[in-house]
């Protein structure tokens, strides 16, 4: 299969031969793994029981799924990814906004992933051939795994979207063997190791859950949706069933393994850790099995991390091939997995990562969103190229590349966010005003999308010569 020769430019109507199953198998097969899984450890590790912990995962999914989702149909009508589709709100300069957003976000995921994946190849080789966990064994395991990530992000999204598929219908069994494999020792009641509530009162800390371990997934897509929705065309596939398959792909791809995540969190009584416990409670026939699920489940979910992350520093650079930009992201994706290793807790990382980027990408989200609806769904496709052409004018120049109104409003909710969130080493100064508990991504996703509405007012308006070949027709 040849390598992808597209970066951050337009997808010709020719390769656009995706469709909304290809949507659904993307977002299921690359996100059956540890990376995502783990997230369902996080509500058990704050103290809650059973039942609180799962209604806490999936009201946060559905809630974050409903806001997610309709970013897949911008991408639809742009054939670009979203960050250089935000152009048209932020200015072809400003978008680099969104860039950074979702630099930053993919970034943290694919560490995470790197990271938990590691930890459990060394923990599972351990059992299987006494390797030694140390810093040469994570090391090497770590390396591998990012040198598989590279190969699948640099041939890009033909090999992502085939190792998908692969793994939509391959983890599906290995996850289906792991609760039978820990069925057992599984228990319905609070781990008595976490020490109680982590906020000290049961809503405070199921809210908590809600945001770090349900609505964080959904909202680490704004900026990755429009990836694969990009090669989908809008004149064989309307937006309506696009939006369908968003929806099922999400909430299938995000609850069946973090749900996972929570059943084996109580049946290995992981209250502090996640990878050591699972590992140590695995019956010995699963050992292969889910080793097997650390390290490919690891390299699909990363490489298409990896994958977003080349697109949005080619983005930002646009003199980068997008192979040159995924091999400069993967170096630092590397080195954050071993300064995430040794230099802190696996839930205090995971907990201030998910709840600094929400704070600031929903407001991002939103002022996409607003402005989406508002010009429905119509762009001016080539003006939203100016800067990665290294011209300068079009539609969305406004002043010298950057929407200063939709730049403000951004700032404004981020702000808002930052100084609402409640991190374990930090607590932001509007926590009294909200009784403690931390409604950041609503407070930051309210006032920047406020804030947009007033200082913008009007929408920026494609061409009428734009519309008829950007307007959906009927399967």
């Amino acid at each position: 299969m040849p390598m992808e020769q597209r970066g951050v430019d337009t997808i010709p109507e020719e390769e656009r031969t995706s469709g909304p199953r290809d949507l659904v198998s993307i977002l299921l097969g690359s996100n059956l793994c540890l990376g995502v899984i783990v997230f369902g450890w996080l509500p058990p590790s704050f103290g809650l029981g059973w039942w609180a912990s799962v209604s806490s995962i999936v009201v946060g999914t559905v809630v974050g799924t409903a806001l997610t989702a309709p970013l897949a149909l911008i991408s639809l009508r742009t054939a670009t990814n979203l960050s250089t589709s935000s152009g048209a709100q932020f200015g072809v300069r400003g978008r680099l906004v969104g860039s950074v957003v979702g630099l930053l976000l993919a970034l943290g995921y694919t560490a995470l992933t790197v990271w938990i994946g590691g930890d459990v190849m060394v923990g599972v080789l351990g059992r299987l051939v006494g390797l030694p966990a140390n810093g040469v064994s994570y090391g090497v395991v770590y390396g591998l795994l990012a040198a598989a990530t590279v190969a699948g992000a640099v041939y890009g999204y033909r090999v992502l979207l085939a190792m998908s598929r692969v793994l939509a219908v391959g983890m599906t069994a290995l996850l289906i063997l792991g609760v039978i494999a820990y069925a057992p020792h599984f228990t319905t009641d609070a781990l008595p190791e976490a020490g109680g509530y982590l906020l000290g009162g049961f809503w405070p800390t199921w809210l908590l859950a809600t945001v770090a371990a349900g609505l964080s997934g959904p909202i680490a897509f704004i900026t990755l949706l429009g990836d694969y929705t990009r090669y989908i065309s809008p004149a064989r596939h309307t937006s309506r069933r696009v939006l369908h398959a968003t929806w099922l792909g999400l909430l299938l791809g995000l609850l069946v393994p973090q749900l996972f995540g929570t059943f084996t969190s109580y049946a290995a009584r992981a209250a502090l850790d996640y990878a050591g416990p699972l590992v140590d409670a695995s019956p010995a026939w699963y050992l292969v099995p889910l080793l097997l699920a650390a390290s490919a489940g690891s390299v699909g979910n990363a490489g298409l991390m990896l994958y977003s992350m080349g697109l949005d520093l080619d983005a930002i650079l646009p003199r980068a091939s997008r192979a040159r930009a995924t091999y400069t992201v993967a170096v630092v994706a590397t080195i954050c997995v071993f300064v995430g290793h040794y230099a802190s807790t696996a839930q205090n990382a995971m907990t201030s990562f998910v709840l600094l980027l929400t704070a600031v990408g929903t407001p991002w989200a939103v002022i996409t969103l607003i402005g989406f609806a508002r010009c429905r769904g119509v762009y001016d496709a080539d003006a939203l190229q100016v800067f990665n052409r290294r011209a300068r004018g079009g539609i969305y120049w406004y002043r010298s590349g950057w929407n200063i109104p939709a730049t403000v409003s951004w700032a404004l909710g981020a702000a808002v966010g930052l100084l609402a969130v409640s991190l374990p080493s930090y607590e932001g100064p509007l926590l009294s005003l909200t009784g403690g508990v931390d409604c950041s991504f609503l407070l930051s996703g309210l006032v920047g999308g406020v804030a947009y509405a007033v200082l913008e007012p009007r929408a920026q308006e494609a061409p009428s010569s734009a519309r008829p070949a950007l307007e959906d027709k009927a399967v």
